[in-house]
């Protein structure tokens, strides 16, 4: 396809994420089965549902452009599940493989976060109201999500902290601008 406007870059984005979601279904029951944490497998397992949700929303919006939704794969969003792939197949302590698996999911999130943005205001400049409100809802869950991880990650991180230290003292961790510990991707903001 050739882009030759807005609409045409508005219609291959929003196959771009349909890709993307249908990955991450086939990927969030994996994370789910090797997360230890209870609270996180109910995280991504909850995330699974309402990303079937965002899925049937695109439907919607092809449905309404008249647009099949396939034919495109979203590389991006491959190369992040297979980074958490990597991370699935890992063996360690089970709070560290928490923790990383809720940075990977976070990636994720900051990603889908991009996108949902971006095609909002798409859809809004090309006077797609419906579309927009749509958008506008999963770009909210999509921002829920990663707070409800960040909230899980608060623990977890200082669990995965003393995780294989035998008796040893704190690890590396390293202090953030406003002195409170964190663990890669998935800390507050």
């Amino acid at each position: 396809m050739s882009l030759d406007s807005l609409r045409d870059l508005y219609v291959e984005e929003l196959k771009d994420i349909y890709s993307a979601e249908k990955q991450l279904l086939k990927a969030l029951p994996k994370m789910a089965k090797r997360a230890e944490s209870p609270e996180l497998q109910q995280a991504f397992r909850e995330h699974h549902d309402v990303t079937q949700k965002q899925v049937e929303r695109l439907d919607q919006i092809f449905e309404s452009l008249g647009k099949r939704a396939s034919g495109k794969k979203c590389k991006g969003m491959e190369g992040l599940i297979e980074e958490g792939q990597e991370l699935i197949e890992e063996e360690g302590e089970p709070a560290v493989i928490d923790a990383g698996l809720i940075a990977a999911a976070q990636r994720v999130e900051h990603y889908e976060i991009a996108v949902y943005g971006t095609l909002k205001t798409y859809a809004r400049i090309l006077g797609d109201g419906d579309a927009a409100g749509l958008l506008e809802e999963t770009l909210e869950e999509e921002k829920e999500t990663d707070e409800k991880l960040n909230q899980i990650a608060e623990s977890l991180n200082l669990e995965a902290e003393g995780a294989g230290e035998d008796g040893e003292e704190g690890g590396d961790t390293e202090q953030s601008s406003s002195g409170s510990r964190r663990g890669g991707a998935n800390r507050r903001r």
